[in-house]
């Protein structure tokens, strides 16, 4: 049956009063580029609903209370082995007795309940408060669906939620749907049972015992594709995966059963690490109802749920692609998720126990990072690992998390796929009438244990009883349709021996089946793999004309802005004056420079992060904020000319692992945009080590997923102890595949840098999109040079001709003079130069690794052949030993260099530094005057 969708049903009354929507204002009641208010929802009430209402008080008390309280009585576990509680079996709160109602009291239910048995034409109309009581029970307390709605502040969603969950069952699936949403079942089933006779000691982390999942995305697309949605963008745990790719969404089976025979899920002349197949993904353009539509997966590590916000991310940026919200050229903006929807799979003790999901609810409305509400399905098979619900959360339910939002939640049995389509219905028209996010917490169990080798009676003999003496859910939907006459008991085992065989046929196929590209195709087209054993240089260089232009116009603002006087004077006046003088260029002017000159190019940037706009150190002031008004101004927004990039500037909510996943999403998808995603201070990507270490520097061996997402890690010691001072450098290059014996090329998995310049960080910048390949680049960012006098650029710097460079040689010493060379990176180098001024040590050069990773053996190489009377060659930095890029460096500069390389800097420590200010002085001192004294 096609189900229609309307764009609005705000006129249907609502409960007394008039109600307007949350509105946000956000610095700005105009708009910024990525957010623009949306007009309100005003709610009328119809004067009949009223009059019902006020005239019937008691039972309408009485009502509500089932919408409240009646999904603690739902019988929607298919597996319950409590028994019944006797004091939550009749709640006080749903006994007509408690408002005052008699039994045979006649009643009117116009206006108070939607059901077509509580109208006045119904055939069975609801006459007195016993019939009401059954009918209530029987929509609120079933055993098929249950709902949650009654702490949703907005009156117009309450009575929407109230209106459609008590019609829910007008819609009845015909016999041809049944019979397709039992094919999907049956195959599902025969997906698993095949693979468990074909390979038995495979963790396959089947979805055995949840295969009404079908049923969810077999509803959700149909209701897609009428909805006119062109993209479906699905994060999803490894639990029934594989099944649900094979029976749905086209994946080859040929595909998994060539990786089980020990060989990649890629051609053989791709060079990839791979994954494991419950982490496959797939990218389709399906055929739905005679209409097209794209779903992508995505790519997913096993820690759980951290693929949630990368989804989010990437429908962000499918939405920008698109023009949808405020992204679009109209006057009023339109909500988001007009066609690009995402959706998330929960499993029930990962929703409750990972702490990814509260930031991820809580980035669901902020402006810069909403996507106009994500549909989640909670596979609640009740059991974490080998966890029993009761000891995995506090809370009554999994979906508990959800009401932060004040997101709906729909309990529905897993037993009842129809059941489970009905609900998909449902929150789908939510998600389109009011864009905000939905949930199904659908009950059902786990066959096996946490995998298929795994026993669960160990710990949880009880429910794995009840699971070992049922009938999956494929079987007792199939005998439900045959007891009806809608699919015979041989057809549906044709339906599964056709499957059983097509599995047989690609099983056989699979050692001579070559997987198909899967990558550098559609927006990445163009684009190729980084070259393995060769360092690019690439001119990133543009006419000083165009850039001081770009530059003014960084700063440029409306007559009638009111600007804040210190910014008026130190940031708009002093950075037209640099500009003008052609040097002292500082780190923020380049920063604009290089963001401006990509925009020009036709890119767009986005920055992320907490109070981006003017920068964790007020260094950046991308934006401007009217002192009178609010009101908020993004001047390179108002470049004219140019082929019309765009900057984003998203102020973050107080999160790292969420907001980091959600650039990432955003950076694998477009490959033209520049994603910069800045921590408040560069230890702060603590937070965001599983995004780092499972998406970031792995996703291209895994996936081959490449990225251009920029990280800005602020480092520098400065006295403010050990949270505020170290990026932990050591960390990434340990997590990069440079090699110690054999020369880097620019095909490592990371690039690090630690620039010492403003016009180093502006071509590093621009070099992210200039080249024909995307590698994530983590900046090793500063603090005291933001406003260090002698760490600016000159206009020369920034000349066509001009590039990164990945050694910045020394050229205040003559080098046959040269007896000692010290070797640095970042802004360590400014306090050694300034004490090589004092001790006048001519002898010494001072040489900047501003790349660490790759490694540049060439360059460095090139750099060291003028000095050919050394005696010694000394690291020197600011961190402790075992942190910081001593033990990155020294075996490749000892191994490709051919030289011993000697230590000066602080001594081991657990912690990266001191919180005594007199200690940290003192070893200031120390670190900088060591390397003079070796």
């Amino acid at each position: 049956m096609l189900r229609h969708f309307v764009s609005s049903e705000s006129k249907i009354a609502g409960l007394v009063g008039t109600q307007t929507r949350p509105h946000r204002s956000y610095h700005s009641k105009k708009g910024v580029w990525g957010y623009r208010p949306v007009a309100k929802r005003v709610f009328e009430v119809a004067e009949e609903a009223k009059l019902a209402r006020n005239s019937q008080g008691n039972v309408y008390r009485w009502v509500e209370a089932f919408r409240q309280h009646g999904h603690k009585l739902a019988a929607v576990n298919p597996i319950s082995i409590k028994e019944p509680n006797s004091e939550s079996s009749e709640l006080q709160e749903l006994n007509p007795a408690f408002y005052g109602l008699q039994t045979q009291q006649a009643v009117r239910t116009a206006n108070l309940l939607s059901a077509p048995a509580a109208s006045s034409g119904g055939s069975q109309n609801v006459q007195n408060v016993a019939q009401l009581e059954q009918l209530l029970r029987d929509i609120y307390c079933g055993s098929a669906a249950s709902a949650e709605f009654a702490y949703i502040e907005d009156t117009e969603e309450r009575e929407w939620l109230a209106r459609n969950f008590e019609t829910l069952n007008e819609h009845q699936l015909q016999s041809t749907e049944r019979c397709e949403i039992a094919e999907l079942l049956i195959k599902s089933q025969a997906w698993d049972n095949f693979m468990a006779l074909k390979f038995p000691t495979v963790k396959r982390y089947s979805g055995e015992g949840a295969e009404s999942m079908l049923a969810f995305f077999w509803q959700l697309l149909r209701d897609s594709v009428q909805a006119n949605v062109e993209h479906v963008v699905l994060a999803m745990p490894h639990r029934g995966r594989t099944s649900l790719q094979a029976a749905m969404f086209n994946m080859r089976p040929a595909k998994v059963f060539r990786k089980l025979s020990g060989t990649s899920e890629f051609a053989d002349n791709v060079e990839a690490m791979s994954d494991v197949i419950t982490h496959f993904h797939v990218s389709e353009q399906l055929q739905v109802l005679g209409k097209s539509i794209n779903f992508s997966m995505i790519r997913n590590p096993s820690h759980l749920e951290a693929a949630n916000p990368v989804a989010m991310g990437k429908t962000r940026s499918k939405q920008q692609t698109r023009g949808e919200g405020a992204f679009d050229n109209a006057t009023t903006a339109q909500p988001f998720g007009q066609h690009v929807v995402n959706v998330i799979l929960h499993g029930d003790a990962a929703f409750a126990g990972q702490g990814i999901n509260q930031e991820c609810l809580n980035m669901a409305y902020v402006p810069h990072f909403e996507v106009g509400g994500s549909v989640h399905l909670i596979v609640n098979n009740q059991v974490g690992f080998t966890t029993p619900a009761d000891r995995g959360r506090s809370s009554a339910y999994s979906s508990d998390l959800a009401k932060s939002i004040q997101a709906p939640v729909f309990h529905v049995n897993g037993d009842d796929p129809e059941a489970v389509a009905r609900i998909t219905n449902l929150a789908f028209r939510y998600q389109r009438e009011f864009r905000k996010d939905i949930f199904i917490d659908m009950n059902c169990f786990r066959r096996w244990g946490h995998n298929e080798v795994d026993d669960p009676t160990f710990t949880n003999p009880l429910i794995y009883k009840i699971i070992h003496q049922r009938q999956s859910v494929p079987d007792l939907y199939a005998d439900r349709l045959a007891t009806e006459g809608v699919l015979s008991k041989d057809e549906a085992k044709q339906l599964r021996e056709k499957y059983m065989a097509h599995l047989g046929e690609e099983l056989a196929l699979a050692p001579t089946y070559v997987p198909p590209p899967s990558f550098f195709e559609k927006q990445w087209a163009g684009l190729t793999s980084a070259p393995a054993n060769e360092l690019t240089y690439w001119d990133t260089g543009l006419d000083y004309g165009l850039l001081h232009w770009i530059g003014q116009q960084s700063v440029a603002y409306p007559e009638d802005f009111s600007v804040h006087p210190h910014l008026l004077k130190t940031h708009i006046q002093g950075r037209l004056k640099k500009l003008e003088a052609g040097n002292k260029i500082d780190w923020a002017t380049a920063e604009a420079l290089a963001i401006g000159s990509l925009m020009y190019q036709g890119h767009n940037v986005r920055i992320s992060g907490e109070d981006v706009g003017r920068g964790t150190f007020s260094h950046r002031h991308a934006m401007l904020v009217d002192q009178k008004t609010n009101e908020m101004y993004i001047p390179l927004n108002h470049i004219e000319g140019g082929n019309g990039g765009k900057l984003e500037l998203a102020h973050s909510i107080l999160s790292e692992e969420a907001v980091l996943a959600f650039e990432y999403g955003m950076a694998i998808d477009n490959p033209q945009n520049l994603i910069i995603w800045e921590a408040q201070f560069g230890d702060f990507a603590n937070g965001a080590q599983i995004i780092i270490d499972t998406f970031i520097v792995s996703g291209e061996t895994k996936w081959m997923d490449s990225n251009a997402l920029v990280m800005l890690l602020p480092h520098g010691y400065d006295g403010v102890a050990s949270e505020h001072s170290s990026c932990r450098i050591e960390r990434f290059l340990q997590l990069c595949d440079s090699k110690e014996t054999s020369p880097d090329g620019d095909g490592v998995n990371v690039h690090v840098v630690n620039p010492t310049t403003p016009a180093q960080y502006y071509h590093v910048l621009r070099r992210q999109l200039a080249r024909n390949f995307r590698k994530p680049l983590v900046v090793i960012a500063p603090k005291t040079l933001l406003r260090l006098s002698a760490a600016t650029s000159t206009h020369e710097d920034f000349q066509p001709g001009s590039m990164f460079h990945n050694v910045l040689g020394d050229n205040t010493v003559q080098p046959e003079q040269v007896r000692k060379v010290i070797l640095c990176s970042g802004k360590h180098y400014y306090n050694l130069v300034e004490e090589r001024q004092k001790r006048e040590a001519h002898d010494t050069a001072i040489v900047r690794l501003e790349s660490l990773c790759p490694f540049p053996v060439q360059e460095l190489q090139a750099q060291l052949a003028q000095y050919g009377n050394v005696q010694s060659f000394i690291w020197s930095q600011e961190e402790h030993r075992n942190m910081g890029a001593w033990t990155f460096v020294r075996p490749r500069f000892e191994n490709l260099i051919g030289q011993q390389l000697k230590y000066c800097g602080r001594s081991e420590a657990p912690t990266p530094a001191t919180g005594i200010g007199k200690v940290h002085k003192q070893e200031a001192a120390e670190v900088v005057a060591a390397p003079f004294e070796v």
